[in-house]
């Protein structure tokens, strides 16, 4: 059981809350599954992330996105207009691995979901990972805080 899993399962369904977590990824290079994460610290677990501790946990699936996850992107990325077939097993290969990285991130953090989570929080944890901030940030921000 992994609650960050979940977390991330309901949130990523929301509407706009795809565009905005891929748009952050291609045009600022910002991992999703890391900023799920930190949204999910501060939301759920009242946590407020320094930058050593997300760098901490970020370099326990480093390793994961660049060999794994990236060139599954990739590979999905290509086929999806030449072969369905091909796209739908690397689109299900690319959130398994997602998943993977997802319980890697929740044992490396450690962290438990506990009351006193906030929006705030969730939104100091994710401009960690966009220095300069990024108007896609803030409107996740604000769906997070269900604006």
């Amino acid at each position: 059981m992994n609650p960050f899993w979940d977390f991330s399962l309901a949130v990523y369904g929301r509407p706009g809350v795809p565009a905005l977590c891929l748009s952050l990824q291609d045009r600022r290079g910002v991992d999703v599954n890391v900023l799920l994460f930190a949204a999910w610290a501060g939301l759920e677990c009242g946590v407020r992330l320094s930058e050593a501790e997300l760098a901490r946990v970020d370099s326990a699936v480093s390793g994961w996105r660049e060999e794994v996850v990236r060139p599954l992107r990739a590979l999905r990325r290509r086929a999806k207009d030449e072969d369905d077939a091909f796209y739908r097993r690397m689109k299900a290969a690319e959130l398994e691995a997602e998943r993977v990285q997802q319980d890697r991130l929740f044992a490396a953090a450690g962290f438990m979901t506990r009351p006193g989570g906030s929006a705030e929080l969730a939104a100091r944890n994710m401009a960690l990972l966009v220095p300069g901030g990024d108007p896609a940030l803030d409107e996740l921000a604000g769906v997070l805080a269900g604006r």
